[in-house]
């Protein structure tokens, strides 16, 4: 029988991912699909690999050529393909176990011609978090919506997130150029043609960023690689005059990251490339919209007229200076005009380029103050931070800060120290919060000389704030998408305060509000809600209830939603009519279960502290970090049936996906791990991240707000739960 589903996965050199690639395809709970693997002249063990799991899957068939690229690769999948939809999948990614399920699902109920999805990006070092391409043109459920209404669209790049209806794909004879980025034309013409596409928040694709920098968009700064980059975003130029509402978009989306990217490569360009590199970044700047690169930063407005002029030494020394970590230039007043500031970047009055494009404008003398310490004491919430006017270095500059709910603004004091500011924001301060407010934030005033800067504070690296309870409200600090820290004020919400394992059950207790006609408790999860009975005791204002889970009611070893961790976070929810309200956690303050077999259940808690529970492989996980002069030691529970040999901070190679360990001491008694390690030792590397073996510790994320914020030279940072040592 013809299969509904064809998905066409080209390969080449990939012999470490694609048995996991593979196997992501054939779990997949839509099952009614062909896999068209297309060999594309790779020189290693990946066509064996291919050809074996073909001989055990007969969904699976392979065929070979010799190496001309991905579009072409693709164009002989497609040729092949006889299903009534067309999906892709690049053999070193993953796909999550209901990705064409739900795709499908969506096409069939809303008719439309393409359905597209969220995506993650994922390595050991740096665990599994958002694909910063694709957050913003999925952030929310868009059922039949088009790229005219959403122009957002336009941003997304890639084939591998979608599934298109294969009467669609030839009605417009859609074809993969022989190049590099061939992904973004096609995309984008797609998106023009289609009469309606629905657009899913769910991630529906693992994208793999490895260590050893051997994918396509890793190469990024080969000349050939580059070039096919230009001609792609030419392309993608001549479509997008279809659509106005998308243009300003793609234009500035180009001059951020593709421009960007072609003058970046005159760091480490030769001499004999400088010409040709120069002709190369004026073919894509001569087609970008001066009005859009007028509006971007200073330093990407010099880089953009650096190749306008073909000035290939300013380019080399403006690619060197970003290699070298962009820092923040001190300015200057200008000599003539001391009401003026300009930057010191490269060029200023010895190159070809005006000085007049070398002056700041005010924006970007914006205040930047932000967060690195928190903790609540018995009066007040303390924040701890630094402060400054960037591209102004003035150690005596004046900071002043305010608590700001509605048109009301409140004087904190501040202390202002040669590492930062302290400032106290009384409990008192916060009880006076009128009944009706849901947050409030912190204002902040900069001042140097004859410059004054406002802005707000910001949260920092502060990624799982603590919150606490102030005259009966919850005060919850909380990252905000404007980059604000948000003090959000709960009330009347439910809460857990107590979690505990009795036997095979994991019981929590809280409280909920009064006003709760008739809650139910769910667990949500791609593979259906996990319902719970729910307890309750009446009260006034509050109601106390118990909620009693069967640990094995949440193991589900064939579906987790993902494909890299193997787990699935299980999300609490209280539905009421047609609400449904997460749960608070005030009293929860560790997260990590007793296993059961090889599997864990855990509590976590998001950002916002809100109660999760996730299920996944028992794993060396982490819930202590100490830091003790020039030593740190992490350590966790120790269980059965886990390695503990070798727990170490590791450093990946530049250009390998091989490591280097730092020594640690280990000591592993009959409940407790523990590994000891001189920060000396480490002091060769950058980034340094805590593995077990073969993949990178977890950490129990209620120990996130308590993280030491340094060890020694080092900055101690939690990335998607995964511990890291960077030098800053």
């Amino acid at each position: 029988m013809t299969p509904r589903l064809s998905i066409v996965v080209p390969f080449s050199n990939v012999e470490r991912y694609i048995e996991a690639c593979l196997d992501s395809l054939a779990r997949q709970t839509f099952g009614d699909f062909e896999a068209i693997l297309v060999d594309d002249g790779s020189k290693d063990g990946s066509g064996d690999a291919a050809r074996d799991f073909c001989g055990r899957d007969p969904r699976f068939r392979l065929i070979t050529q010799e190496n001309q690229g991905p579009g072409p690769a693709r164009n002989a999948g497609i040729a092949q393909a006889q299903g009534d939809y067309l999906a892709f999948a690049d053999g070193d990614d993953l796909v999550p176990r209901h990705a064409y399920e739900i795709m499908i699902r969506s096409l069939d109920d809303t008719a439309s011609q393409i359905a597209a999805g969220n995506a993650r990006r994922f390595n050991n070092t740096s665990g599994v978090r958002q694909s910063w391409s694709h957050r913003l043109p999925f952030a929310i459920n868009r059922p039949a919506t088009d790229v005219y209404e959403h122009p957002r669209l336009a941003l997304d790049r890639m084939v591998w997130n979608k599934v298109y209806r294969r009467t669609f794909w030839d009605q417009y004879k859609y074809e993969f150029p022989a190049m590099w980025y061939e992904d973004y034309p096609v995309s984008l013409r797609a998106y023009l043609d289609a009469v309606a596409v629905d657009c899913l928040a769910v991630p529906i694709y693992y994208w793999r960023e490895r260590e050893s920098g051997e994918s396509i968009t890793q190469h990024k700064l080969q000349y050939g690689n580059l070039a096919d980059r230009v001609t792609s975003a030419e392309m993608v130029l001549d479509l997008v005059g279809r659509a106005p509402e998308a243009r300003d978009l793609v234009h500035k989306h180009l001059t951020e990251i593709d421009l960007v990217t072609v003058v970046q490569a005159f760091a480490a360009a030769t001499d004999e490339e400088l010409e040709p590199l120069v002709e190369l970044g004026r073919r894509l700047s001569s087609r970008l919209d001066p009005r859009i690169v007028a509006a971007t930063q200073t330093f990407q407005r010099l880089e953009y007229e650096a190749l306008e002029a073909g000035d290939a030494d300013l380019l080399r020394r403006l690619a060197q200076f970003r290699a070298e970590g962009h820092p923040q230039v001190p300015a200057r007043r200008h000599p003539a005009r001391p009401w003026r500031y300009e930057s010191q970047y490269p060029g200023l009055r010895d190159s070809r380029l005006s000085a007049d494009l070398y002056r700041l404008p005010r924006a970007e003398l914006e205040a930047r103050v932000m967060t690195t310490e928190m903790e609540w004491t018995a009066d007040a919430l303390v924040l701890r931070g630094t402060a400054e006017i960037v591209h102004l270095d003035d150690p005596g500059m004046s900071l002043r800060m305010s608590l700001v709910c509605g048109r009301r603004s409140q004087r904190l004091k501040v202390t202002v120290t040669p590492d930062g500011f302290e400032t106290r924001v009384p409990r008192s301060m916060l009880a006076r919060l009128p009944g009706w407010a849901s947050s409030a934030w912190i204002s902040v005033e900069l001042r140097s000389g004859l410059v004054r800067r406002r802005g707000h504070l910001g949260p920092g690296d502060l990624q799982y704030a603590l919150g606490d309870r102030t005259a009966g409200r919850w005060i919850q600090p909380v990252r905000t998408p404007d980059g604000r820290l948000t003090l959000q004020v709960r009330s009347d919400v439910p809460e857990v305060t107590g979690a505990e394992v009795d036997g095979d059950r994991l019981v929590l207790t809280g409280r909920i509000p009064t006003r709760m006609t008739a809650p139910t408790l769910r667990l949500a999860r791609s593979a259906g809600d996990v319902q719970v009975p729910l307890q309750r005791q009446r009260g006034q204002g509050m109601d106390d209830f118990v909620a009693e889970i069967a640990l094995d009611d949440l193991i589900d070893v064939v579906n987790p939603d993902d494909p890299f961790l193997d787990r699935t976070v299980l999300v609490p929810r209280l539905h009421d009519g047609d609400d449904q309200i997460l749960l608070l956690a005030t009293g929860v303050r560790h997260g990590v279960l007793p296993p059961r077999g090889d599997r864990v259940i855990s509590l976590t808690r998001s950002p916002a502290q809100y109660l999760n529970l996730a299920e996944g492989p028992v794993r060396v996980t982490a819930d202590r970090v100490e830091v003790d002069g020039g030593r740190i030691t992490v350590s966790g529970p120790r269980w059965a049936g886990v390695d503990y040999d070798q727990i170490t901070w590791r450093r990946f190679l530049p250009n390998s996906d091989d490591g280097v360990d730092g020594p640690s001491r280990l000591t592993v008694d009959d409940t407790r791990w523990s590994a000891e390690t001189d920060l000396a030792d480490l002091a060769g590397g950058e980034n340094w991240t805590l593995f077990a073996v073969s993949y990178a510790v977890q950490t129990d994320s209620f120990m996130l707000p308590a993280l030491p914020p340094r060890a020694g030279a080092f900055a101690l940072r939690s990335r998607s739960s995964i511990l890291h040592l960077e030098t800053d």
